[in-house]
């Protein structure tokens, strides 16, 4: 008789409790039978804890240990507040088979995790599984990516249908697939994670404060012969950005250049690193240039590329960590 899973899906909140209820919510309702739920608090601070705990105990959520609530005394980001989760056991204390991470402003569509755990128990090799992801528009979400490349780093700064065309194997974001599809590496908002693999490549970098900490893990299990797939079938509605604010950022914050330069060191070396950083800026005054000759300002934030030169060399001091970030 085939043993039923063991799923452990985990919420991580900062500052979004409401947010992160309704997320709970929607996991829940798509849960298969025996799958529990962990919510992280990442040291929220406004009260958030306090809150959650009286609204899994108010809805009878805590009941077998359907769904528990951690609460961390330190905010070290999105991948330190999800390793949190995926060291935990079930509430039995048996270790889980898989981990699905599920974002606060990300809620799945019925069926969405069942499709995604077939996806893993047809596919042996296969490490992790992310879904189709839209907006509350039904705009598509862009979550499905090839590995960053000197040539990627390029194209994706010089923005031109030439350059595109040239290096199409290389463009980072590419077309999203149809049908269920091997990429490189997937968003985290909904992903459905082999607990085999994780013990074999190991948890998320928590160097990584925020960004390219999925990249990294995914490039940890690729290497290791783990397979990564997109499974459009598999859906999510998701918010996207209420935790760090994103869609109001002037200016990207200093943790995301930290974040690409420690990828690219960490996994390609330091020579690397610094001919993907030449290819970023090449291609990024490519961009400018022909910007200027139609007359429109650069697609980019302020001071992009000079902040980018900034942290790619080294010339800044080590990223400080803002308290309104997850």
């Amino acid at each position: 008789m085939t043993r039923t899973p063991r799923i452990l899906v985990i919420v991580l909140n900062f500052r979004t409790a409401q947010m992160t209820l309704r997320a709970a919510e929607a996991g829940l309702a798509d849960m298969p039978q025996g799958a529990e739920m962990v919510i992280i608090d990442n040291a929220s601070g406004d009260g958030s804890a306090a809150v959650l705990a009286d609204q899994i105990a108010a809805r009878g959520w805590d009941k077998g240990g359907r769904v528990r609530l951690v609460c961390s005394q330190v905010n070290g980001g999105f991948g330190a507040g999800n390793n949190i989760g995926l060291r935990m056991r079930m509430s039995d204390g048996s270790a889980p088979d898989f981990f699905y991470l599920l974002n606060s402003d990300a809620f799945p569509d019925p069926g969405c995790l069942p499709t995604l755990l077939r996806h893993l128990q047809d596919h042996g090799q296969a490490g992790f599984a992310g879904s189709h992801v839209r907006g509350e528009d039904d705009a598509p979400h862009v979550t499905a990516f090839r590995f960053p490349s000197i040539s990627g780093e390029f194209e994706g700064a010089a923005r031109t249908g030439v350059f595109s065309r040239l290096l199409r194997s290389s463009i980072v974001a590419p077309p999203l697939p149809s049908q269920a599809t091997r990429m490189d590496w997937v968003a985290g908002a909904s992903v459905l994670m082999r607990a085999r693999m994780l013990d074999e490549v190991g948890l998320f970098d928590e160097t990584f404060f925020l960004y390219f900490e999925e990249t990294d893990l995914c490039k940890r299990a690729a290497r290791a012969g783990w397979e990564g797939w997109y499974v459009p079938e598999a859906r999510v509605v998701h918010i996207g950005s209420v935790s760090t604010g994103m869609k109001e950022w002037q200016r990207m914050p200093p943790y995301w250049y930290a974040s690409r330069r420690h990828y690219f060191v960490k996994n390609h070396g330091r020579l690397y690193a610094a001919a993907a950083l030449g290819a970023h800026v090449t291609g990024g005054l490519i961009h400018r240039l022909r910007c200027a000759l139609k007359g429109r300002a650069p697609d980019d934030p302020a001071h992009f590329l000079r902040d980018l030169l900034a942290h790619g060399l080294g010339l800044t001091s080590r990223r400080s960590v803002s308290e309104d970030t997850p």
